[in-house]
């Protein structure tokens, strides 16, 4: 049994004991062990890491430009020398693979590169002589506190790549609500963030609480953002607590993506894509393809062949290297998902592969569910229509493109979505008609690189501006437009009208 290591909370760069009377339990999910415990903190030390975040936007932001910049710049060195060492903890805690969690790692820098240029993407836009004398220009400035509320299945990249990067480096100031299943990473990261990146006290603080204390985030006036990864129905509560507030909300919700296979595809390609975006990360992404649309002229080969491969991935503790799938994250969200595997043998799908069952030699305690493959799955099975989370794969069967993508826009959720197909005219065509807000030409899992914005429609994000991208620069920062006039000895005698500075000058 590994020591359990109580954990604490980060205000002013200092890790402080919380008062809590609860603590939460952090799992090695390959093990099922406990290895840590973080607090609850109390809705006072919410409070007080908000105030934190107050007083440091006072001087942070007024840093220049550069010197923003520059701290980003060693921030991109510390997480490469850091890179294995976050890498293996994010594995360890979540249950990702090795290569699984150096991509999670990877995906926290890449947005921190595109915060290296934002001398270059804050800048606004001039013009002299708008009309005669008078000049304008536009000027983009932080917010001040920005809260960022984080699921569990990225513990790396989304507080540190969709949350901090283009905050911090816009002048705000930031208070992460870090997930209680899946804190250690994150925490980690907060510690380098000062002791080797150097940066100034209360730039970002860091709290473990429940959702009753963090409701706060939603309320308190010195908040003037939120940022939120996590299920559909609490998006919603923060989507529409948060803007009554007057705050910016961008909020990224459940998904349910679909891949559309058509019978000109490349069967053995299209195949070993879809198992990489169906089952890795163990289904536990909301840009997992946990839905296949094929044409029934191909449809028996390709259940079959999915079965091949699937039974061959390799199951096993997630931080040794020959592991291609690891555990899910708990031993009740393992319970979850083998609930819907159940629910969608009742609703009347065929069961092809069961996971249900896996044992790993030496990690029987770990939480594992191997590969499932539900065939059949009919308009109205929820098991199809609904998140799921987990390595599970629905297959509905369709005639043709146009049954397809109708099949696919059904759904409420429009994350992403795919196609598989040899024809220009159908990727072409699909990319017009399909709902989802991130799509993929034969690639399962079409998520843009940091320099463009993780786009969800529908149900799979309620907000006006995505993160990342020139979407993310725009989130974090407010326009100012100012428009000047200086006066020269004539001034006085001419008259002014209505609207100064207008196209009638």
């Amino acid at each position: 049994m590994s020591e359990v290591k109580r954990m604490k909370y980060c205000i002013d760069g200092k890790w402080l004991e919380s008062k809590a009377d609860k603590y939460m339990p952090v799992t090695d999910s390959s093990t099922g062990e406990i290895i840590a415990e973080v607090p609850c903190c109390t809705a006072d030390e919410c409070e007080a890491a908000i105030a934190s975040a107050d007083r440091a936007f006072l001087s942070w932001s007024k840093l220049s430009m550069s010197k923003r910049v520059q701290y980003m710049f060693k921030w991109r060195e510390v997480l490469y020398a850091h890179k294995e060492e976050l890498s293996i903890l994010c594995a360890k805690e979540l249950g990702k693979t090795l290569n699984e969690a150096r991509g999670d790692v990877q995906k926290a820098i890449e947005p921190t590169e595109e915060a290296c240029a934002a001398n270059v993407l804050i800048q606004g836009d001039a013009a002299m002589q708008v009309t005669t004398d008078y000049d304008t220009s536009t000027y983009r400035f932080p917010l001040g506190v920005c809260a960022g509320i984080v699921p569990m299945n990225f513990p790396a990249m989304i507080p540190w790549g969709w949350m901090v990067p283009l905050a911090v480096v816009c002048g705000n100031t930031v208070v992460l609500k870090a997930n209680s299943q899946t804190p250690l990473t994150s925490m980690r990261m907060l510690e380098l963030f000062y002791e080797e990146a150097g940066f100034p006290e209360g730039v970002v603080n860091l709290v473990t609480t429940n959702r009753a204390e963090a409701e706060i985030f939603l309320t308190d006036p010195r908040v003037k953002a939120v940022t939120f990864v996590g299920t559909t129905g609490v998006g919603k509560h923060i989507y529409s607590v948060a803007a009554e507030h007057g705050k910016r909300v961008q909020a990224q919700c459940e998904a349910k993506n679909h891949a559309l296979v058509l019978a000109d595809c490349n069967l053995e390609a299209t195949t070993n894509a879809i198992i990489n975006s169906t089952y890795g990360c163990a289904g536990m992404r909301c840009m997992a393809l946990p839905v296949v649309v094929v044409e029934e002229a191909i449809a028996d080969r390709f259940v079959a062949m999915l079965k091949k491969k699937a039974e061959a991935m390799i199951v096993g503790c997630a931080y040794k290297e020959e592991t291609k799938l690891g555990p899910v994250v708990s031993a009740s969200h393992k319970k979850k998902v083998c609930d819907w595997i159940q629910k969608g043998i009742d609703e009347g799908a065929e069961l092809v592969l069961d996971g249900r069952n896996i044992v790993v030699p030496g990690y029987e305690k770990g939480f594992f569910v191997g590969p499932t493959i539900l065939d059949h799955v009919k308009p109205g099975m929820s098991v199809g229509d609904c998140e799921i989370f987990g390595p599970v794969t629905s297959v509905k069967r369709v005639k043709n493109y146009e049954e397809g993508i109708k099949v696919m826009n059904a759904n409420p959720f429009a994350n992403g979505s795919c196609i598989f197909t040899g024809s220009g005219y159908y990727s072409r065509k699909f990319v017009m008609d399909t709902d989802g807000g991130m799509v993929g030409v034969n690639v399962g899992i079409p998520v843009p690189s940091a320099y463009f914005p993780f786009s969800g429609n529908k149900d799979s994000f309620f907000g006006d501006l995505h993160v990342l991208g020139k979407d993310g620069i725009r989130f974090f920062t407010r326009a100012k437009t100012v428009t000047s006039h200086w006066f020269d000895e004539e001034a006085g005698k001419r008259t002014v009208n209505t609207w100064e500075g207008s196209t009638e000058q």
